[in-house]
């Protein structure tokens, strides 16, 4: 071969091996390796072999080329390999190393001509791994267990998914961990470890993980994403865990957060100078101490990864009054392990298994918080229980050279339990009357001898099973598969104390209408409530999809599949209750190579994604749920240290009808020809390599959701006019078909459809006289970004990652959750009630950040000495000024209209309202984050490192999220003294060490 021969044969493999050029899908858990042999005019390439070999554990895998010289090498467990190639007639020879990473597949093309003349000649490519996907039509972010190791990552998956550009976090008053991408809410994520989906079904906040220490890798996809995923309607996490080796390797790892190390949070003043939040007390000490060991039970066949965590985590904290202080104690361990098991060199087996159960037991006392300190005995004791067990095993063969399959079965288990000592003799009691309304300042709000919100007692169980296959055809790839989960919650709810009842406090205009009653001479009312459900209920998810990766041209690869889902959620009796099937999900991609080179990309993709329903909803909509609600006037406290109120005489009926304790005729109570909640997605982008070393992309994204799932209150119907009252699951703006009264005698008899775009709300004049109905608006969501990327990789001495992110995300509803007003049953949000609380709600989401940056970059002092930051910048979030009633009827409840005169008529039409645009009192200020760490290794013989983080070094407690009830519920005309006032913050600083053994 000429020297410029070989020159160009190095080049190819360098670009091909280590830049990683991402060829179509990988299974979830696995990655390939795939490509062609490059030969010269006349060369004969049958016979050719390419072989990849894990020098770590002994792993063989080899597959024939085509005539073409194109082979693919699926299944391969993330890690590195050697690459060989053998043609006929001439000895293997050692290509070079290749990085299989999670869920992608390496390109790397070889001049089989340099290696049949050179025989065994090695070729080493640069250590730089920035890669162009030229084959891949994916939004994906991949970190690696080592790159983390040099960022200053807090230690949990949502901080490491926040790194992927346009990842937002989420409100954490909803619960969970929760990430918005690409303008979805928190409960529209999905997360996979090892191939099992954790995600929790019961409302789609949150998720079962383990210690950082367990990981190995994180794919976060942020759109575009094969149709092997779905449930999804906004992002998609995925994690493998690490595994053995033939080498032996034991470690431990410590991590501490003192008290110390934190700097205080700030307390929270109104205009007034009265402190409305107490936070300076809040505060924490964590630690956590690994040990692990690996290796192999027999040697290059089976191989074991275990790891023991034990935990300490001690919160305190105080209510918002400073009155109540909270001593909190966690210490349960985690363990988990891998056996990987390599039958053959074409068939794996792999066993995975962890527990993340944990208990916190909180002592409750009084707090003075003039003197700082703890008053008398303990008053209370609480008790949470949140993780479960988990375990999946997966099977892989790859059956011949064309054709390989995939299996797995698994078991994801969270319990969830909340309880305290006082729960049986205390109940809840909450005044809600402002100092102006007669009660005293620090008696205002809570007034509660129990700190449960509620007693609540459950274990959700997902059953998972899935199938997955590739078959390579000449030019084509097809992946196809199928997957069903059995989703399964014992769950028992209901408010603490005597009759399991919650009392609200309230003033109310004396001679005012409430709840078909008159409002006392005193004004003073009080409104007990029970709430409460027991039962079993179950969801199924099934799906199946097919998808062909055509190679149209060398340079141009399509992606064409579809996804066939199927929900069925049952109620208590273990009926169906929602039941969707036949969900077509098409997806269409397409990569374009511009240059032939494999560093110049064009890319693009359309696909739809459906969302199931959560459990939650079967739950409280199917299961036996009560929700009494009745009315009476308010004689004061009792005394005796649980401040039961006194109650007088009942004002109007008992209001059941959102549940009386029974399961009632569901054919009354959810659209029969339900319409899942599904969005649709237009992505284009360009990727280019610079150099080696560094490469820009840009992309704009497009997002519609087309349809929601959620209650509504039907108090008409286009047959009979009006009607008692009944809530329904359904399609708000859509026709919905449930079983009702057909010939308008008073009893449901047959089907009707309620085209509630236009019909299902009874109207009335100022007399009580019925005068027509009237409908809801269609849910909205829409979201357009520009993504810009910029990234040098590291290579032994510095690496760096820079994003800009420009969104608009804009509609009348965020989605399953609701932000605005902290609703956090996952398809259960006020938003569609009745007409008018979304009635010209349109404008910016809850989600909407402007503009969004972020960098992260490490550096290499020495050989030992390395210091990184990660720095995110983002614009505010929308300010909305919601009222409570409407210039309409006199309906009390969230809306986008205040009202300024009249405000306690009981005549609706006396009351004067202006409207209050969604967005419309500005946005929250821009925050940044900014963390720093140092990490040193030791140069001692023991293999010791140590890591100093410090998290938001500027100390930043920016407000994130405000009171934006303007009038709350109950009171119109009564403005809220807290509105505009900060209810979120950023965290305050903290600092991090980790000292990392292995040996």
């Amino acid at each position: 071969m000429k020297a410029n021969g070989l020159k160009r044969a190095a080049l190819c493999v360098a670009l091909g091996a280590c830049l990683g050029v991402v060829a179509p899908a990988a299974m979830a858990q696995d990655g390939s390796v795939a490509g062609r042999l490059l030969s010269e005019p006349g060369q004969q390439l049958d016979g050719a072999t390419v072989t990849v070999r894990n020098p770590a554990t002994g792993f063989v895998r080899s597959v024939r080329a085509d005539a073409n010289g194109s082979y693919r090498i699926p299944l391969l467990p993330v890690g590195t390999y050697d690459l060989e190639v053998a043609v006929a007639g001439g000895a293997p020879a050692r290509v070079g190393q290749v990085n299989v990473t999670l869920g992608n597949a390496t390109t790397v093309n070889v001049p089989v001509s340099g290696v049949n003349t050179l025989g065994a000649v090695q070729v080493r490519a640069p250590q730089v791994v920035n890669m162009v996907d030229v084959r891949s039509t994916e939004s994906a972010t991949n970190i690696t267990r080592e790159e983390l190791s040099r960022l200053p990552v807090d230690r949990d998956i949502t901080a490491v998914a926040l790194l992927a550009p346009g990842a937002v976090k989420g409100k954490g008053s909803l619960g969970g961990q929760g990430i918005s991408f690409g303008g979805s809410s928190v409960a529209e994520n999905t997360v996979y470890v090892n191939g099992l989906n954790v995600t929790d079904f019961y409302n789609r906040v949150g998720f079962s993980s383990v210690p950082f220490g367990f990981y190995q890798e994180f794919q976060v996809k942020t759109g575009g994403y094969s149709v092997e995923f779905g449930r999804s309607t906004g992002g998609v996490i995925n994690a493998v865990t690490r595994s053995g080796t033939n080498e032996f390797q034991t470690g431990a790892q410590l991590v501490v957060e003192p008290r110390a190390w934190q700097s205080q949070a700030r307390d929270r003043y109104d205009r007034n100078g009265s402190r409305y939040i107490t936070a300076s007390q809040d505060d924490y000490s964590r630690s956590a101490l690994n040990v692990f060991a690996s290796g192999a039970l027999v040697q290059d066949k089976l191989f074991f990864f275990g790891m023991y965590e034990a935990r300490d985590y001690q919160p305190n904290s105080t209510n918002d009054a400073g009155t109540v202080f909270n001593r909190g104690s966690a210490d349960d361990p985690f363990w988990g392990g891998k056996l990987d098991w390599q039958i053959t060199d074409n068939q794996m087996l792999s066993l995975f298994g962890f527990s993340d159960k944990s208990d916190t037991i909180t002592d409750v006392y009084r707090y003075d918080y003039a003197t700082g300190d703890i008053v008398g005995d303990r008053t209370n004791q609480i008790y949470n229980t949140v993780g479960g067990k988990n375990w999946s095993g997966t099977y892989s063969w790859q059956v011949n050279n064309d054709l390989t399959m995939k299996l797995m079965y698994g078991e994801n288990k969270r319990n969830r339990s909340q309880s305290s000592l006082m729960d049986q003799n205390c109940n809840r009691v909450f005044d809600n009357r402002t100092a102006s309304q007669g009660v005293p300042t620090g008696l205002q709000g809570d007034r509660s001898c129990t700190s449960s919100s509620q007693v609540e007692s459950a274990l959700d169980t997902r059953k998972a099973a899935r199938a997955d296959f590739e078959w390579a055809l000449g030019d084509h790839l097809l992946r196809f598969g199928l997957d069903r989960e059995e989703n399964t919650s014992d769950y028992e709810r209901s408010y603490p104390g005597p009759g399991g009842l919650r009392y609200d406090i309230y003033y109310r205009t004396p001679g005012s209408s409430l709840n078909g009653g008159t409002v006392p001479a005193s004004g003073l009312v009080a409104r007990t409530r029970r709430y409460e459900v027991a039962g079993s209920f179950e969801t199924i998810n099934s799906a199946y999809y097919i998808e062909d990766n055509w190679q149209v041209t060398p340079n141009l690869l399509l992606n064409i599949g579809a996804r066939v889902e199927g929900f069925d959620n049952k109620g208590g009796d273990g009926d169906s209750y929602i039941k969707i099937d036949n969900m077509f999900a098409p997806r269409l991609g397409f990569s374009w190579d511009v240059r032939g080179d494999g560093t110049t990309k064009v890319f693009g993709n359309l696909g739809r994604y459906f969302l199931p329903v959560a459990n939650v909803i079967n739950i409280k909509q199917a299961g036996g749920f009560l929700d009494e609600r009745t009315w009476y006037e308010f004689l004061g406290y009792s005394g005796g240290g649980n401040n039961i109120p006194v109650l007088g005489g009942q004002i109007g009926p008992v209001d059941n009808s959102q549940g009386d304790g029974s399961v009632p005729d569901l054919r009354a109570e959810v659209n029969r020809d339900m319409d899942p909640v599904y969005q649709d997605e237009a992505i284009l982008g360009f990727q280019h390599m610079l150099s080696e070393s560094w490469s820009v992309g840009a992309s704009v994204t497009y997002r519609r959701l087309n349809n929601a799932i959620d209650d509504m209150n039907i108090t008409a119907t286009g047959q009979c006019g009006e009607v008692d009252s009944v809530w329904i699951m359904g399609n708000p703006g859509r026709t919905n078909t449930v079983w009702g009264d057909t010939d308008c005698d008073g009893s449901n008899d047959g089907w009707i459809n309620i085209d509630t775009a236009r019909e299902g709300w009874a109207l009335y004049d100022d007399d009580g006289n019925y005068v027509g109905q009237r409908g809801w608006v269609k849910p909205k969501r829409d979201y357009k970004a520009l993504e810009l990327q910029v990234d040098r990789a590291w290579d032994g001495k510095w690496g760096f990652n820079a994003s800009y992110t420009l969104a608009y995300g804009k509609g009348n509803a965020e989605g399953p959750v609701n932000s605005d007003t902290d609703f956090a049953d996952s398809g259960r949000t006020e938003n569609f009630d009745n007409p008018w609380v979304n009635y010209r709600g349109y404008g910016y989401l809850a989600n909407d950040r402007r503009h969004q940056f972020k960098f992260r970059g490490s550096y290499a002092l020495t050989e030992n000495l390395t210091v990184a930051a990660t720095l995110g910048i983002q614009s505010g979030s929308p300010i909305t000024r919601f009222g409570a009633g409407n210039p309409f009827d006199a309906t009390d409840f969230h809306s986008y209209f205040v009202c300024v005169s009249n405000c306690q008529s009981s005549v609706p039409s006396e009351r004067v309202f202006v409207h209050s645009p969604r967005a419309g009192d500005g946005r929250t200020p821009w925050t940044y984050d900014l963390d720093m760490s140092i990490a040193y290794k030791v140069p001692v013989p023991l293999d010791i490192s140590l890591k100093l983080a410090v998290y938001n070094v500027l100390n930043q407690q920016r407000i994130v999220s405000v009171d934006q009830d303007y009038e709350p519920q109950d009171s119109i005309g009564t403005p809220n003294p807290l509105y505009g006032y900060g209810t979120g913050f950023q965290s305050p600083r903290y600092a991090q060490l980790t000292v990392t053994w292995n040996y």
